[in-house]
């Protein structure tokens, strides 16, 4: 009778055992798919600065920012957070910036609460990601709120650079890209806050890329000088809005790919990533 039970018994688990699910036999397979998920999220670049590198309002200017997605393959996503006007502490602290210098020659600062693009970068910025850092135009301003002082931008740059690194992410610092300025017909460097900007990358270990000595070299290479001032006939008119400092199209596209190139001269690993 013993043996004649012990059978029903068996005859009646065995079908549990085949019904039961494989991944209670195999611990983390549920976590597979997630996994896989992650492994597959698109590295995003994001772009901080001003109007040489922002979207375009219209038809001009065009900031090479906007020409900078194209460049890559469908691994990498541009999220271009820079803005016309902006200095980098007013892209940092937009609205929190006053009209009054300090005694320490600086804009007072209401507070350090956050813009809202600084607030997206903190928000969104996941490990892995990339962090291009250009400012340094309208930082020169002698007046508040765009004034920004030689050490209070190295400062603010290294800040930037150093919460991307504590979130993982991948820092680049830039120099300004140049205007078109022509000594007889040599185009010729016209921006400050180098020495700052190299700097905030030695103190990070972020790259630097030197856009205003790349454009100034590229400028004299298709020989944008010497020029009549009309910017909107010729080459320098393809390049050049009807000033000597904001990018069409064409000129847009130029500056993206200068930079594009030294990702891959540089040997900084988003490089991997290029058509």
């Amino acid at each position: 009778m013993r043996s004649f039970r012990l059978l029903i018994a068996t005859a009646l688990a065995v079908p549990l055992l085949l019904a039961a699910p494989v991944s209670a036999e195999l611990p983390g397979c549920g976590i597979r798919p997630a996994a896989a998920a992650a492994a597959a999220a698109p590295t995003t670049v994001w772009l901080a600065g001003d109007s040489t590198m922002a979207n375009p309002p219209a038809t001009c200017p065009v900031g090479w920012g906007a020409q900078f997605d194209p460049l890559f393959t469908s691994d990498v996503v541009v999220n271009n957070l820079a803005l016309g006007g902006r200095s980098i502490q007013t892209w940092l602290y937009e609205g929190n910036v006053t009209s009054t210098i300090g005694a320490d020659g600086e804009c007072v600062l209401n507070s350090t609460t956050s813009s809202a693009r600084w607030q997206r970068v903190l928000d969104g910025m996941k490990a892995g990601d990339y962090l291009f850092i250009q400012f340094g135009i309208n930082d020169g301003s002698t007046t508040c709120p765009r004034h920004v002082g030689a050490a209070r931008y190295q400062q603010l740059m290294t800040m930037m650079a150093r919460t991307a690194l504590a979130r993982g992410a991948h820092p680049v610092l830039l120099t300004a890209v140049a205007a078109i300025t022509c000594s007889g017909s040599t185009a010729v460097k016209n921006r400050g806050f180098v020495t700052q900007t190299q700097a905030a990358a030695t103190a990070t270990g972020a790259p630097l890329i030197d856009l205003q000595t790349l454009s100034v070299n590229h400028y004299n290479a298709v020989r944008l000088c010497p020029n009549n001032g009309d910017y909107t006939a010729g080459l320098v008119g393809r390049y050049f809005c009807n000033d000597h400092t904001h990018f069409e199209t064409y000129g847009a596209q130029r500056i993206a790919g200068l930079v594009a190139g030294a990702l891959r001269t540089q040997n900084i690993p988003l490089s991997t990533y290029l058509l």
